[in-house]
């Protein structure tokens, strides 16, 4: 009896952390043009453990979500450089997970020229490319291929291989 329930504690906290990062997800895709959004992500992201990578990227990504909603041109570039920072990092202590190089690729692909945050583009995208096919999530897997279908980043054979 003691390990049926104990299975299923196991089950519940893998359950709940998987919809967690579904409801993550949400909010980053509607974070560029909805400001509660944005504002909700940042939120969820700071009471997340920062020592999980991909929690850290989603909270680079609030930043840079946050400085497109904010009038003052200082703490616009402020949110921008820390998300900056953060992803740095994220990806530092993650390279190969392809949801943290998806996050990057996509802010980075809708980053004004003059804010020069395009430098990591062809490497995130080789490797969504490679990674995306591999990935077990479908609704993340959706979430990726939907966005490269869209993107200016990809050509068309690229984007008839996904």
């Amino acid at each position: 009896m003691k390990l049926f329930i104990t299975l299923l504690l196991l089950v519940s906290a893998t359950l709940e952390q998987q919809a967690g990062i579904s409801e993550i997800r949400s909010y980053y895709l509607k974070a560029a043009e909805q400001e509660a959004a944005a504002n909700t992500l940042m939120k969820v992201t700071t009471k997340s453990d920062i020592s999980d990578p991909l929690m850290y990227g989603y909270r680079a990504a609030a930043h840079m979500m946050i400085a497109k909603h904010v009038g003052n041109p200082f703490k616009k570039l402020s949110n921008f450089n820390k998300g900056k920072e953060i992803f740095s990092k994220a990806i530092e202590a993650d390279p190969s997970n392809v949801e943290l190089r998806f996050l990057r690729f996509s802010v980075q692909a809708e980053a004004p020229a003059f804010l020069n945050y395009k430098q990591n583009l062809e490497e995130d995208k080789r490797i969504l490319l490679n990674g995306t096919p591999q990935i077990e999530d479908a609704e993340l897997q959706k979430i990726i291929r939907d966005y490269l279908i869209s993107s200016k980043e990809l050509s068309n054979l690229e984007k008839e291989k996904l």
